[in-house]
């Protein structure tokens, strides 16, 4: 289907207090959802990709693939404000709040350029040969960790523009999480069916996971205590918790379809699975495990999605990694918000 024509439009969703099972409530609350605000993106054609945010500045970055482009949202005007134009299928984007430092993963060049982001001016540029695509940041280090290729996970120094180290996988990797607490990162690799474990100091696999029956694993997110790893497989569509020690799985769910970015919300105790379907799902945490809270409507197509905790610096983007910890400059509500993105006719 062809996006020529067409203008990009954010979805930000209101997180609303849900009354857990078995407490009583006066009346029905409401979905769990509820839209917040819609912020037009002008002269974007193609597929958008991966979101980041600096909550110090109340920025939202957004990776316009098929637009060779970065928008750049300030949440609070709710209004595009600025474009990093000439990039060549910008996949991943990834900010890092010690740096001061946004990156930007592109399909096209196998490229990670980095922009300052007091003034968004170029930082330098990091080659990786092709298909760049996840960024993350890994606190215990400083440096970026990112998928590419047809099965490769860089580390990357920011300050001396180069590659640390380079870790061999079985096929493209997608969904990346890092685990701070033991320096490992989880990788969803779903060309050879198989959740890759990564030793990052030691720069190598060591352990493979895999959920027989199931294919297509994109979206990843490991919780706060680090403990229980969700991973979503689109064929068929099921959200599958692992024990992030052993592998081993402890609840295998149904969910939307075409899903691409999953988030925990450690406060309610909820997953958030964002479909291209035309859905987010919302899964309740509770004594018995995790259940079906609601199914959201968005738009067909709108697969990527955004978890912001504004004012408290933890962001999550299928992933929950942290970001600024001082306190926004600009005065964003303390509010929770996942936002997606889609299509629209102009």
């Amino acid at each position: 289907m062809s996006f020529a024509n067409r203008k990009a439009v954010l979805c930000c969703l209101l997180t609303i207090p849900w009354t857990l099972p078995g407490k009583v409530q006066a009346a029905d609350p409401g979905p769990p959802l509820m839209l917040e605000r819609t912020i037009s993106l002008t002269s974007v054609s193609g597929r958008i990709d991966h979101m980041a945010v600096d909550l110090r500045r109340g920025r939202l970055f957004v990776a316009e693939l098929g637009n060779g482009t970065v928008d750049v949202v300030d949440l609070a005007a709710r209004k595009a404000i600025r474009r990093i134009a000439g990039l060549k299928e910008p996949q991943g984007v990834g900010y890092t709040p010690q740096a001061d430092m946004i990156a930007v993963a592109s399909a096209g060049d196998g490229s990670v350029r980095l922009f300052r982001g007091e003034d968004l001016s170029p930082a330098g540029v990091i080659s990786l040969g092709e298909d760049a695509d996840n960024v993350r940041f890994d606190m215990r280090t400083g440096q970026l960790v990112v998928g590419y290729g047809n099965g490769s996970l860089a580390a990357l120094d920011q300050a001396s523009r180069s590659v640390v180290s380079d870790t061999k996988l079985p096929g493209h990797p997608e969904g990346i999480q890092l685990d701070p607490s033991t320096g490992r990162a989880f990788v969803n690799v779903p060309d050879a069916g198989q959740v890759a474990v990564v030793d990052l100091a030691a720069g190598k696999q060591v352990a493979s996971w895999r959920v027989p029956g199931l294919k297509a694993n994109f979206p990843m997110a490991l919780d706060s205590t680090g403990s229980v790893l969700a991973t979503v497989f689109r064929s068929p569509p099921r959200l599958v918790l692992l024990d992030a020690k052993t592998g081993d799985v402890t609840a295998n769910l149904p969910t939307c379809g075409d899903a691409d970015d999953v988030f925990f919300d450690a406060k309610r105790r909820r997953l958030y699975v964002s479909c291209g379907e035309g859905f987010v799902d919302v899964l309740q945490g509770d004594t018995a495990g995790y259940h079906s809270l609601a199914r959201i409507p968005t738009h067909s197509g709108a697969r990527t999605s955004l978890w912001l905790l504004s004012g408290s610096g933890v962001v999550g983007r299928g992933h929950a990694t942290k970001a600024a910890t001082r306190a926004p400059s600009k005065a964003l509500p303390r509010r929770r918000a996942l936002c997606t993105n889609w299509k629209k006719p102009r």
